[in-house]
């Protein structure tokens, strides 16, 4: 298995599970409270699970879904860099969202390049 394929099905397996975690999980609901994003808890877990099932599906059947999700994910995880970031969290706190930032442009530089 080539590298975009790992990473494709890695990233939207996450954000599957990310987005249903925020829906249910009480854990998630204490940490949007902490980020002052409790009202967009539900929205944030709903484009998670829309971005995940975009990768997925836009990986077999679409490279421009495929690219849409990338970027939405990628804008979300870097935005989510800067509000572990404003509310005092360590860099290493920080870092999954850095990482999945950094995984998701990787994917979206990739899928674009399929167009």
């Amino acid at each position: 298995m080539d590298l975009p394929t790992v990473a494709t099905y890695f990233s939207g397996v996450s954000f599957l599970a990310f987005g249903a975690s925020c829906l249910v999980s009480s854990h998630m609901k204490a940490e949007f409270i902490r980020y002052g994003h409790a009202g967009e808890r539900v929205m944030t877990g709903i484009l998670q699970m829309l971005g995940g099932l975009g990768l997925l599906l836009g990986y077999h059947f679409s490279p421009l879904l495929a690219t849409a999700a990338a970027a939405g994910l990628f804008v979300m995880m870097a935005y989510g860099v800067v509000v572990r970031m404003k509310i005092g969290d360590s860099q290493l706190q920080a870092t999954p969202a850095f990482l999945y930032a950094a995984l998701n442009l990787y994917l979206l530089v990739h899928f674009y390049g399929a167009l």
